[in-house]
């Protein structure tokens, strides 16, 4: 799904059929006028949806004006949402129009809609009914013509049982629910999301690719982060992973803590190893790398290179980046070390 921003595009990436569904209400609900009420864990995309929301309205050439009820300490809040007039309290130098008024004609998006206080819920539900504003301090209401959309990550079925959250306001912003699926559910977007984020972050030199093997963690990794989790992981591999290709090693150990051991590493048994050191060196690199024949096949010479490479890298890494040492260890002649690092595009790091 495409959107545009200004003079910036953006897009909401996936094919999976849980996204594909959300596509679906936000197609049909966006040229409404009706309140829209996006669920969805932190880092989901809550906003991006939202912004989808305005964008493919009637009212999108107007504002669209962003709220964070979390972010804005609640003794600030008031002011921000419904503006003041002037002498209205000590620093009250000039009148300052609200976000509410702000957003006049367009959006007005309240992210974390649960965190807000229960003294505001009562002045949004007002303004809401009434499609009027009140200034603090002011002595008269100002109309404004807003479309309503919030999100939250809160259970607020379960604020309102425990007095948190206004059961009227509730009904009044909930007319169109709109649940945004954890990354986790919607496993089949991780290699798009991931194949996007690294186009965007891969600088002017030697662009970055992800291995099978990787992408294959990547997918079984839960992501308690989510979309957000997943853009900053793929920018530190970017900066910090060795060679042109992010391969296992590179990845945290909570990624390869958390994924179960047979989606990547069949072991046989799970007696300790033993052989000599080269047996057990083969052994420790076939553990490393092979994840198994899935049945759509896999690209050998790619999966040959991989572990090509991780074998060079982690000679050199052994030797200090000394060639003549590392195609020691590694029973190969100096030349042939290099050409293969040339091939492999295999650099010493920076510093």
């Amino acid at each position: 799904m495409k959107i545009k921003l200004d003079t910036e595009s953006f897009s909401i990436i996936g094919e999976s059929p849980q996204i594909r569904e959300v596509f679906d209400i936000v197609g049909r609900a966006a040229g409404s006028q009706s309140t829209v009420m996006i669920y969805g864990e932190s880092g989901t995309g809550k906003e991006l949806i939202a912004r989808a929301l305005h964008l493919n309205s009637p009212r999108a050439s107007k504002p669209f004006i962003a709220v964070n009820c979390a972010a804005i300490p609640h003794d600030l809040l008031e002011s921000e949402l419904f503006g003041y007039e002037k002498g209205s309290f000590t620093g009250a130098v000039n009148a300052r129009m609200g976000r509410i008024e702000l957003a006049n004609q367009g959006t007005i998006f309240f992210d974390e809609i649960g965190d807000m206080p229960p003294p505001l819920q009562v002045k949004l539900l007002r303004v809401l009914a009434e499609r009027e504003v009140d200034r603090i301090g002011s002595t008269k209401s100002t109309p404004v013509d807003i479309r309503v959309v919030t999100a939250t990550h809160r259970n607020l079925e379960v604020a309102i049982e425990e007095g948190r959250f206004r059961e009227d306001l509730y009904y009044r912003l909930n007319i169109i629910p709109l649940e945004l699926p954890p990354l986790r559910a919607r496993k089949t977007d991780i290699p798009l999301l991931a194949g996007y984020f690294l186009n965007q972050f891969n600088g002017s030199g030697s662009p970055k690719t992800i291995s099978d093997e990787a992408m294959n963690l990547l997918v079984n990794y839960s992501w308690p982060g989510n979309i957000r989790e997943l853009a900053n992981f793929v920018e530190r591999m970017v900066v910090l992973s060795i060679g042109s290709t992010i391969t296992p090693r590179d990845l945290p150990d909570k990624v390869l803590g958390e994924v179960p051991k047979e989606k990547w590493i069949p072991l046989e048994n799970d007696s300790e190893p033993t052989g000599n050191p080269a047996q057990l060196l083969q052994q420790s690199l076939k553990q490393s790398f092979h994840v198994g024949i899935p049945d759509e096949g896999i690209n050998l010479k790619k999966l040959v290179e991989d572990f090509e490479k991780e074998l060079l890298i982690e000679a050199l890494e052994k030797t200090g980046w000394v060639k003549n040492k590392a195609a020691t260890l590694l029973s190969l002649n100096r030349t042939t070390l290099v050409e293969k690092l040339k091939k492999l595009k295999i650099t010493n790091p920076p510093g």
